[in-house]
């Protein structure tokens, strides 16, 4: 059985697939929607194809994008075969459903639902300090949104007690913006901890949404549930799956 994580805030269909209920196996079993993976071709798309099931919309009605770490949004009036570099997409089209992978970043799904515009975004750190949640809100704005009417859901990623980086990384946030200090605690020696998620919110926040909030997942903590690229990393695995959340109207 699939398994996905929904938010009382959006009052349109989406879903933060877990890794329950695919096809793959070995160390992407369950639910790999990763084309980007060296999982077998046949089988993403098996998964993929079960996804958009349980969206309610065919397999190709399903949009996702090649994901870059970018803060660049693609508004979609139809479908395509072709994937466009982008980490974001919005849309007023209802049955196309757009969809984004992840697997430690954050995956952000929002609605303005009275204005019929839905939006999907891949949001890890990189992107979300060059600015891809506040570029997702203006183009949902260009399709006739109220920014004050959206809202954003952070779905599951790396909480700030798995996520360890070192001076640099805190340097980059640090000394363009002394106030996101408050995402960053200590660690061991010179590393510190990041809180992703918080970061996400505030970004939200600071960028006037109308309501945002997480869904509280550690990717990182929860194998049997979600893919971890960082836990990957520290098992020495040699790939990982990818997670997958949908939005549609």
């Amino acid at each position: 059985m699939l398994e996905f994580i929904t938010s009382d805030a959006l009052p349109v269909r989406h879903g933060f697939f877990t890794r329950k209920g695919g096809a793959s196996s070995g160390i992407f079993a369950g639910l790999n929607c990763g084309t980007g993976s060296s999982d077998l071709a046949e089988i993403v798309a098996i998964n993929r194809a079960r996804v958009a099931e349980a969206m309610g919309v065919p397999p190709d009605q399903m949009m996702t994008v090649h994901q870059v770490h970018s803060p660049d949004v693609l508004t979609v009036t139809a479908a395509q075969p072709i994937r466009p570099r982008a980490d974001a997409m919005v849309t007023a089209t209802p049955g196309v459903a757009l969809a984004v992978l992840t697997a430690d970043c954050q995956p952000v799904l929002f609605a303005d639902a009275a204005a019929g515009v839905v939006g999907a975004a891949h949001a890890g750190w990189r992107g979300a300090k060059d600015g891809v949640l506040e570029a997702t809100l203006d183009a949902m704005e260009a399709l006739g949104a109220k920014r004050a009417n959206i809202a954003a859901v952070i779905g599951p990623c790396i909480s700030q007690a798995a996520y360890e980086v070192g001076p640099e990384f805190y340097e980059t946030f640090t000394d363009d913006d002394p106030e996101t200090r408050r995402f960053f605690a200590g660690g061991n020696g010179d590393r510190m901890l990041f809180d992703l998620p918080a970061y996400g919110l505030w970004r939200l926040r600071q960028a006037g949404v109308g309501h945002a909030e997480w869904t509280r997942h550690c990717t990182y903590r929860d194998p049997e549930r979600f893919y971890s690229y960082r836990r990957t990393t520290h098992a020495g695995e040699v790939d990982y799956g990818r997670l997958i959340s949908v939005i549609r109207l």
